[in-house]
């Protein structure tokens, strides 16, 4: 039996190699340890013994003496940075062998759009623990045990492509896991043991909290606050790690409050930085004053003129035209 179990995670393994590349660190139990006892030290909580158990292939619960000596992996969540020309489904295949299973990474990051992620944007990838099913297992108890929430049972459906919400035994269920975080000792312990640095969804904090930010930012500008607005445009893009549609913003905002102040050099380079990430950026002109639509079409001729000078500085094959020439004597 224990051989047939261990046959049947290993076909699962396949499309989740990139999933189980990362967020690995093997724990050694330790006399007097307990299940709920390492559960609490990595996570903050005792319950999450039940992903312990299913990560390892274990049949003891309700924190059951284990063997001193025993490796336990310990798994958590991981961050992607989405990249030029990704979207959802690709992402999805990369980390989980499937795009469609979307829903799982959509569902984690409400903070970025729905229709296609932000490049720029830092992802949090829910953990896909595996949980081998037991006699007269259900979506619906497998969701309680994991989530709480019977409710989840149509998330992993969508998520293994089952339709049916009674399980045969042994029947492998994919089981995303969006809080599956460490606590601050766990990471402090797996830190120290490995000797690299945890990622804890810093850059994805830091998004979420300019995103909180952009609507004062445009309420600046729309009460006519122009210096206000470029305290805090510049303050936001001096943080760091901004998504493109973030950077987008927070130029266009700026541009319009240099117009104000009158200082169209300014204008022209924040039009020409969101230019630079939304090439097709367009005003509204029925809102939007003539001086700054004046300002934006500068800023497209500038941008135009520097890309053709570039372009004939690099040569017909994108090098220097000037290298391999000796210098005159």
């Amino acid at each position: 039996m224990r051989f047939l179990l261990t046959l049947t995670l290993a076909l699962a393994l396949p499309t989740l190699a990139s999933a189980q590349e990362r967020s690995a660190f093997m724990h050694v139990v330790r006399p007097g340890e307990t299940l709920a006892s390492i559960a609490q030290r990595y996570y903050g909580d005792p319950r999450r013994e039940s992903v312990l158990v299913a990560e390892n292939g274990l049949t003891t619960q309700g924190g059951a003496a284990i063997v001193v000596g025993l490796r336990l992996a310990i798994p958590w969540v991981s961050y992607h940075r989405v990249q030029p020309s990704e979207t959802w489904a690709s992402i999805a295949t990369r980390h989980y062998g499937d795009p469609r299973r979307v829903s799982a990474l959509i569902n984690a990051n409400s903070q970025v759009s729905a229709s296609q992620p932000d490049e720029g944007a830092e992802l949090l990838i829910p953990y896909p623990l595996r949980h081998v099913a037991r006699q007269s297992d259900t979506m619906r108890r497998v969701a309680q045990l994991y989530y709480e929430d019977q409710g989840e049972a149509q998330l992993l459906l969508r998520f293994n492509a089952l339709r049916r919400q009674r399980l045969s035994r042994g029947r492998i269920v994919l089981v995303p896991l969006a809080d599956l975080l460490l606590s601050d000792e766990g990471r402090e312990v797996i830190e120290a043991a490995t000797g690299e640095p945890i990622a804890a969804g810093e850059v994805r904090d830091l998004q979420t909290l300019i995103n909180e930010q952009l609507p004062s930012l445009r309420e600046h500008v729309r009460r006519g606050r122009y210096t206000e607005t470029v305290a805090l445009g510049n303050r936001l893009l001096g943080s760091g790690d901004l998504t493109g549609n973030q950077i987008v913003t927070i130029q266009r905002e700026l541009a319009v409050a240099y117009v104000a102040l009158e200082r169209e050099d300014m204008a022209v380079e924040a039009f020409i930085a969101a230019l630079d990430r939304q090439p097709d950026l367009e005003l509204d002109t029925r809102r939007t004053s003539p001086t700054v639509l004046r300002t934006i079409a500068r800023a497209r001729e500038t941008r135009t003129e520097r890309m053709t000078v570039e372009s004939q500085d690099a040569g017909p094959d994108g090098g220097d035209l000037d290298a391999g020439v000796p210098a005159e004597e």
